[in-house]
């Protein structure tokens, strides 16, 4: 018995070392660091306790960076969700547009997402961008979409569904390709024939813990938001878009506050692991599982 234990604690050691020196390992460091006044390149550091934690809650930068990734968060994985569902329904209805649905919606989930940010740059152009010369074609008044207070979050939100809608069609597939064909011949004997009342009694129930994965899996990507905000506006016009991946950026390899960054890490971290728990035990009373 006590060979069986020692093999497989021997073979359970090279994941262990890697979880601890790749995972745990660095989110130690950081949680140190953020009790420290350590600047990126400083050869000393002083120990500052929670002096890091107590500027972040003064810090208005912080608050609206805060409130920008939360209405980030709600906006994309609402959107994701409801188009990565209407495809995957569209897909499964055997259509003759069946292929177009699929390379439509997965190509932006395949596609780097740098590259696609500075084509959404010439796209949402306030002059020579197609997005307005359409507007302009149906008698609307062309926007500044990304120098807009009022429009650029709401802009980046897009950009990010469309990102992120493919990925969430593609689990909505395998969730539909799960549900037992039994189950929709008992519910068609029983007069469930209309599409709605088939939907809204058998498919969507039956989603729940597909729909309780891509809504997680949509939430923390949408947390993540770097990339597009980088690239198109850098966290403006007068920080609309600005969000704490950003924020987190700016005051550790701008401003050279690897202490203070480290603070706001700490704090995201944090705000990961509830927002993703709270969700999934509200989530969870309410899927039912075949």
């Amino acid at each position: 018995m006590r060979a069986h234990s020692f093999h497989a604690l021997l073979l359970l050691s090279p994941a262990t070392v890697l979880l601890l020196v790749f995972l745990l390992g660095p989110v130690v460091v950081v949680a140190v660091l953020s009790l420290t006044d350590w600047q990126f390149g400083s050869a000393t550091l002083n120990w500052v306790g929670l002096a890091n934690y107590a500027e972040l809650w003064r810090d208005p930068v912080f608050r609206q960076s805060l409130a920008n990734t939360l209405l980030y968060l709600v906006l994309v994985t609402v959107g994701s969700v409801v188009i990565g569902l209407g495809a995957a329904l569209l897909i499964e209805a055997d259509t003759q547009l069946r292929g177009f649905y699929r390379t439509a919606f997965f190509m932006p989930v395949a596609s780097t997402l740098i590259a696609m940010a500075v084509v959404w740059q010439f796209l949402l152009h306030p002059s020579a961008g197609l997005v307005n010369h359409m507007l302009q074609w149906v008698g609307l008044e062309p926007q500044d979409w990304l120098n807009n207070r009022r429009l650029a979050l709401y802009s980046l939100a897009a950009i990010g569904v469309w990102q992120m809608a493919g990925l969430a069609m593609v689990l909505f597939l395998a969730g539909l390709k799960s549900i037992p064909q039994d189950v929709r011949d008992a519910a068609a004997l029983d007069g469930v024939t209309h599409p709605w009342e088939r939907f809204r009694r058998i498919t969507w129930p039956l989603l729940g813990p597909t729909t309780l994965f891509v809504v997680t899996v949509c939430a923390i990507r949408a947390l993540q938001v770097f990339d597009t905000v980088h690239v198109l506006t850098r966290g403006g016009p007068n920080k609309a878009t600005e969000v704490l991946l950003h924020t987190i950026y700016a005051e550790g390899f701008s401003f050279f506050r690897m202490g203070y960054a480290s603070a706001m890490t700490v704090v995201f971290i944090a705000g990961i692991f509830f927002l993703t728990q709270v969700q999934h035990g509200a989530m969870e009373r309410k899927t039912h599982y075949a």
